[in-house]
């Protein structure tokens, strides 16, 4: 595909990292917009995001150095090049370190936690859908070998040199079953919103939504073991998005007496 998006000189501008920044602006102007629809402060929405985004990027950059210390003690300059490096651990735990300080800027300044996680669902879809559109065009994160109709076949040796892609067979192209997802699931919670009865209820359909599909995309995605690390958070996922819908059947059961 198209691992490099441009070449000025001797600066490559890589696709996965364009389409990346894409994803990180469209998600932004996404809450802003939809906090403006759920009456909440655009600008601490806003500050909440770039708080999130920023302590997760570098929570992963501090993670990835002390497990490759030695390296890094050698060449310093070394850490610099570790964006091709993706240890689903270290991304799950740079995440929760993201939202961990996002929540605690929201209690801070008063934000209800649960209208703000409706107000990032929408927006972490739109977001998501766009960056597996990257992986795909980049090769990243690629799916298990297969002979069907649609299968895609890599020939770029930046692709392989990059992300060490797998060249001239067929593979699942699992990043475009993931954005579709995303997109889908981005649709339905649009078509949601103005049937939300109470907070939480958004957060809720994706975690679910997402985790499920992310559960079984797992199966066709290359390098994953039975009951992956991956896995095991889709699971996490689909139970907190349970939790969170089973508050909106429990508070519409009339009661008995």
């Amino acid at each position: 595909m198209y691992p490099r998006l441009l070449q000025l000189g001797h600066i490559a501008i890589p696709t996965y990292g364009a389409f990346t920044a894409l994803a990180l602006i469209a998600g932004l102007a996404a809450a802003v917009h939809f906090a403006r629809r759920l009456q909440l402060d655009p600008n601490k929405v806003w500050s909440l995001c770039l708080i999130g985004t920023l302590t997760t990027l570098i929570g992963a950059r501090l993670l990835l150095v002390l497990v490759y210390f030695p390296a890094f003690r050698q060449h310093p300059l070394w850490v610099l090049g570790l964006t091709n490096v993706h240890d689903a651990w270290v991304i799950a735990l740079s995440i929760a370190a993201g939202i961990g300080a996002a929540i605690l800027y929201a209690l801070a300044e008063g934000l209800p936690p649960l209208t703000v996680f409706d107000c990032l669902a929408p927006a972490v879809a739109l977001a998501m859908g766009i960056h597996r559109i990257g992986a795909f065009l980049a090769g990243l994160g690629y799916g298990m070998p297969t002979t069907l109709p649609w299968s895609v076949v890599y020939t770029s040796r930046i692709a392989a040199l990059w992300y060490r892609t797998p060249l001239g067979i067929g593979l699942h192209p699992v990043q475009v079953y993931d954005a579709a997802a995303s997109l889908s699931i981005l649709a339905l919670l649009l078509w949601w919103l103005p049937r939300r009865s109470q907070p939480g209820e958004m957060a809720g359909m994706w975690l679910f939504l997402y985790g499920f599909a992310s559960f079984f995309l797992s199966f066709y995605r290359a390098g994953t073991d039975a009951l992956s690390f991956t896995q095991l958070l889709a699971v996490l996922a689909v139970i907190a998005g349970g939790a969170l819908w089973a508050r909106r059947a429990a508070r519409n059961v009339s009661p008995l007496f």
